[in-house]
């Protein structure tokens, strides 16, 4: 799916900018991650009405966009997977996140409403291995006594494409289970034990929704705006938590940025009260030797103007805005503002 955003090239991020204001329109390319395309269109639309440049943003997931921009095909790419620093070395690109945000089951359960089912991250890896395989099964029926559960089988779907939601879905897996971690590992594709996969969060999500007994990996903000019912996860403490933007910001609240090499923080299963345990940032890729200089000074100015003035949108799209100083260590990183 392509987009098409005008972007303002003259707003700055602080009292020290990335940059000066561009001299004059520039057409700038993006390309990756799904998880990040809702806010990436709706910052470019806040700053349409100001701006000459076009933004086109195709969102292809994080594989293919580490990819893209590694090969110099677009401006930017943009991954929920972050990518390890000898690659960001020996292709040339500097990372940093934008916005945090959660990834969230969604279910297909007969009788069973929004925010009724209660997983825990070991049921959701035994669901996925193939060892659960019906949702009365006595595992999920002991997480929620007093429900109803049906006899169905379970169906669960997978992203087919090479996806950060993946990466980010199968690491907190890895983190919870370790039959899981032994048997499959985390990455943006893995060898799935079974069930059909679909390609982006669309994919996932209709075919969990055409599907009785159906379960799925999307992003929150897919979930929430298409109406696809979410059940509730367990904490690292124990308690059943509803995804949603105090969850996430409760999540986000406890990382270590100071100690994240290439803003790579680890933001899963966090210790905390109403701490959602599926959290992560979402990040861009720059070139630190663009093929253009203006192209480059576009993308800068977007990504400035959007810490600026974006993090009001960030919150009602339900990501959690950076902390004014992450914002802070990007700017002072960013290879332009050398």
């Amino acid at each position: 799916m392509l987009t098409s955003r005008r972007f303002l090239a003259t707003l700055l991020l602080s009292a020290t900018p990335l940059c000066a204001a561009a001299g004059h329109a520039e057409d700038v390319t993006g390309a990756g991650s799904s998880f990040a395309a809702p806010i990436y269109q709706a910052w470019g639309t806040e700053a349409k009405a100001a701006t000459g440049v076009v933004l086109n943003y195709q969102s292809v997931g994080s594989s293919a966009g580490q990819n893209l921009v590694t090969a110099r095909t677009v401006d930017f790419g943009a991954s929920d997977a972050p990518m390890d620093s000898a690659k960001l070395t020996a292709s040339s690109l500097y990372q940093f996140p934008t916005v945090i945000g959660g990834v969230v089951p969604v279910v297909n359960i007969p009788g069973i409403g929004a925010g009724q089912l209660r997983l825990s991250g070991p049921v959701l890896a035994e669901i996925y291995l193939g060892t659960i395989t019906r949702w009365n099964d006595p595992k999920i029926k002991a997480l929620n006594p007093g429900l109803n559960l049906p006899e169905t089988d379970i169906a669960p779907v997978h992203r087919a494409d090479g996806s950060g939601t993946t990466f980010v879905f199968t690491s907190y897996l890895a983190k919870v289970s370790p039959a899981w971690k032994e048997n499959v590992g985390a990455a943006t594709s893995v060898q799935w034990p079974g069930g059909p996969g679909a390609r982006g969060n669309e994919g996932v999500g209709a075919s969990v929704h055409a599907t009785e007994g159906g379960i799925g990996y999307v992003e929150y903000a897919y979930a929430r705006h298409n109406g696809i019912p979410t059940a509730l996860l367990q904490d690292h403490d124990g308690d059943f938590v509803s995804p949603g933007l105090d969850s996430f910001s409760a999540g986000a609240s406890a990382a270590d940025w100071d100690h994240a090499q290439n803003f790579a923080v680890d933001l899963l299963d966090g210790k905390g009260r109403n701490v959602w345990p599926i959290v992560s940032a979402t990040f861009v890729l720059v070139p630190t030797n663009p093929q253009s200089q203006a192209r480059a000074a576009a993308v800068r100015d977007f990504f400035s103007h959007a810490f600026k003035n974006g993090d009001e949108t960030a919150r009602k799209l339900d990501y959690v805005p950076l902390p004014a100083s992450v914002k802070q260590k990007i700017e002072a990183g960013y290879p332009s503002a050398k």
